[in-house]
């Protein structure tokens, strides 16, 4: 690059230049002559005049009779000298003109090289001026990092003249910016960039400093060079971010604990209602009496119900439903929630059932908290909405080549819903008959929330319905890490005739689906009337106990009708268990518990002629029988509120077990540690939240006692209102055997302590 004053001089004419008169002014070149001017002097005309004087020689020398020999040498030389003048003079004229053209070219060029030179000083010095009206920072330091060039922004931004930054380093200005080590070059060259914090009157200031480091391959120089943009408001702004997330998740642990406490506080005095009225249920009333019992816990399970609605909804929009996948199981799950509300479906006369197609996984990996949650809420508005017929269940898999998902699917002969009725009925606070003289009552959070558990799931869901035809409910969710379906094969009822004697349309279905999945056949008959013509071929005779009567009477007047070998079973509902001395008496082999357990279905059918196989679980709910034992058990109960701790302690009482009550954990651990081998407590029930010491610390020392005495673990039940999967993982992985949600219903409490102690 040419200095300044190889380009420019002062003139009239630089102003006019069209750049303004503080532009800089342009210098005219005159390329300097490359050869002395061709002068004209008198030696010019000197060849010439000697020709002439040789030709005339020659003449002189012929008229006074010279040899011809001279005459002729002389007239030769002259003619050569002559052409030799004339080819002289062409190649000066020649030399001339090329001088000149190379003259001209030589200057042309000089302007044109003066132009290009001018134009790179002027372009770049307006790519400086618009990096500074940019206010970027540009720095160029050599290979020790000492600064060779800052532009006015950077001087102007550390306060130091422009001109006295040259040969200073960045840390000398307070700037902590390093020069790249030449082992991280690539290719001679290394980009690098970091935000740098520089120091200013006004406060820090944030840049984003981007470096290109280069090494000359022919004379291995370094030099970096570095660019950096002012990223203040940015840097500010994450903060503030920062800032606002810290708030809104402290806000929303906040809305968490605040759930929490709210969910234990209302379900503590809930339990007492619902537990109080069940006991008072049990004793002797007079119908009126029992009846205003009824309507007690009735109401008190209504407003149960809208009360874990509205907290699930909060829990949701308070953005703190995060799903636990764990391996799960759904025949369980399906099994569970059927049996759960059975009780309901009874009481109305209605059919419940479930089946489950033979090649669903046997575990998924899923939150089997949100899946049940889900099912609850169909299935249970399925059981409120229909007066006739039934509701079912049907699990199945749904697979393509590039997916994997389990469908469940709730059916019901309900009154159905209207087109306009399904667009807006997976809405909040929305029901299908939203006038004030519904029949049905209700917050309309229900299927909200389920539509958005399901999608937090991955799973969709939809509903298809015809009024006055019921409706069907649809969702699915991924089949993640699915393993193998059990190993009951699709065939194992080959073979297999199966009449079933019902009217109850909906439960039948369900079974016969059961066996004919698996290679089974199946007649439903409504009446026996209708059953006797499927009788021919037929070896197992499946009978409603409703049909039924004491002495038998149905089972015989089938067995003269053609049913003479069939293996005879009855279905029986939790009311019937009393009559089940009567029907073996009267030839039933053995019975099945409604609503029918898919597994324990094909255990029973592939048993023929033997005693009536073992529950798969213990008594469903919604019985009022509760076993005893001959000597009963020895529970400790670790509760600090009193009604609770009078609930469970009347019912383990009234189921013949023997109770010691303690207010708090401390007391707990001291009971067991105390109590030694000999009078060592076969189940402890344990509230979470007690004074003086809480369950989870208690249960840690206890579990501590029995590692040092080296003797087996006393089962823990917890005993919480707070229902979240969280928790109940939280407990069992401290030491905890089992868990009970409050309120706690008497014959569920009975029946967790039985089987914790016998397991």
């Amino acid at each position: 690059m040419l200095a300044d004053s190889d380009f420019r001089q002062d003139s009239k004419a630089a102003g006019d230049d069209g750049l303004g008169p503080d532009a800089p002014k342009r210098q005219v070149l005159v390329a300097p002559p490359l050869v002395p001017a061709l002068q004209a002097d008198s030696h010019e005309g000197l060849p010439f005049l000697t020709i002439v004087a040789i030709v005339v020689l020659a003449g002189l020398a012929h008229l006074t009779g010279a040899p011809i020999f001279i005459t002729i040498g002389l007239l030769a030389t002259g003619l050569g000298g002559l052409m030799m003048h004339l080819r002289n003079q062409r190649a000066e004229r020649r030399t001339a003109a090329l001088l000149d053209e190379t003259a001209a070219r030589s200057r042309a060029e000089i302007e044109t090289l003066a132009d290009r030179m001018w134009e790179m000083q002027e372009s770049e010095e307006r790519f400086r001026g618009l990096i500074d009206a940019l206010g970027d920072l540009v720095v160029h330091r050599d290979r020790d990092g000492h600064i060779v060039y800052a532009n006015k922004v950077f001087a102007s931004l550390v306060e130091i003249d422009q001109r006295d930054l040259a040969g200073k380093t960045l840390s000398e200005l307070g700037i902590d910016v390093g020069v790249v080590p030449e082992a991280a070059f690539s290719d001679h060259e290394c980009l690098s960039s970091t935000d740098v914090a520089i120091r200013t009157p006004n406060g820090p200031r944030w840049f984003s400093w981007i470096e290109l480091s280069v090494r000359d391959r022919d004379t291995g120089a370094v030099s970096h060079r570095a660019i950096a943009r002012d990223i203040t408001a940015r840097k500010r702004a994450e903060s503030s971010l920062i800032t606002a997330r810290e708030r809104a998740e402290y806000a929303s642990q906040a809305k968490s604990r605040f759930l929490a406490t709210v969910s234990h506080e209302i379900r503590t005095p809930m339990n007492g209602i619902m537990g109080m009225a069940k006991l008072l249920a049990d004793t002797d009333l007079s119908p009126e009496q029992r009846t205003y019992v009824g309507a007690v816990s009735t109401s008190a399970s209504s407003l149960l119900a809208l009360i874990e609605d509205l907290l699930d909804y909060s829990k949701i929009e308070a953005g703190r439903f995060d799903p636990e996948p764990q391996p799960t199981s759904l025949r369980e799950i399906a099994d569970n929630i059927i049996e759960l509300l059975a009780a309901k479906a009874f009481f109305k006369t209605i059919g419940l059932g479930c089946h489950v197609e033979p090649d669903v996984p046997q575990m998924i990996t899923a939150d089997p908290g949100r899946v049940r949650q889900v099912l609850l809420n169909l299935i249970g508005n399925a059981v409120k909405f229909t007066d006739t017929g039934g509701v079912l269940l049907t699990v199945a898999r749904a697979s393509t080549e590039s997916t994997d998902r389990i469908r469940f699917t709730i059916a019901d002969t309900g009154p159905g819903l209207r087109e306009e009725d399904m667009e807006r009925i997976f809405e909040e606070f929305e029901q299908s008959d939203g006038t004030s003289t519904r029949v049905h009552g209700g917050a309309g959070l229900g299927l909200a929330i389920s539509k958005r558990l399901v999608i937090a799931m991955g799973g969709t869901i939809s509903v298809s319905s015809r009024l006055g035809e019921g409706s069907e409910f649809v969702f699915d969710i991924p089949a993640t890490a699915a393993t193998q379906p059990p190993q009951y094969r699709r065939d194992i009822l080959s073979g297999r005739r199966a009449v079933i004697v019902s009217k109850n349309a909906v439960e039948a279905d369900a079974i016969a689906r059961t066996i004919h999945a698996h290679g089974g056949a199946v007649e439903i008959a409504a009446t026996p009337d209708q059953a006797i013509a499927f009788a021919a071929g037929c070896n197992v005779l499946l009978v409603d106990a409703a049909l039924e009567n004491s002495d038998g009477r149905l089972l015989k007047r089938l067995r003269q009708s053609g049913f003479v070998d069939c293996q005879a079973i009855t279905l029986i509902a939790p009311a019937d268990r009393g009559m089940l001395g009567e029907f073996r008496a009267n030839g039933y082999a053995t019975f099945l518990a409604r609503p029918v357990r898919g597994e324990t279905l094909l255990r029973v059918l592939l048993t023929s002629h033997v005693p009536a196989p073992a529950e798969p679980r213990s008594e469903p709910r919604g019985t009022a029988s509760v076993r005893r034992r001959d000597k009963g058990l020895s529970v400790l109960i670790a509760e600090d509120n009193d009604i609770n701790a009078m609930l469970a302690r009347a019912t383990l009482l009234k189921a013949g077990h023997r109770v010691k009550i303690v207010s708090n954990g401390k007391a707990a651990v001291e009971a067991v540690t105390d109590a030694g081998l000999k009078h060592r407590f076969d189940v402890v029930l344990m509230d979470l939240h007690m004074p003086v010491m809480d369950g989870l610390d208690a249960i840690a020392a206890i579990r501590r006692h029995e590692e040092a005495l080296a003797v087996p673990p006393i089962p823990i039940m917890v005993l919480s209102a707070d229902s979240q999967e969280k928790t109940r993982h939280t407990v069992l992985a401290h030491g905890a055997s089992g868990f009970v949600t409050k309120p706690l219903d008497p014959d569920a409490l009975v029946q967790a302590v039985e089987s914790q102690a016998a397991a």
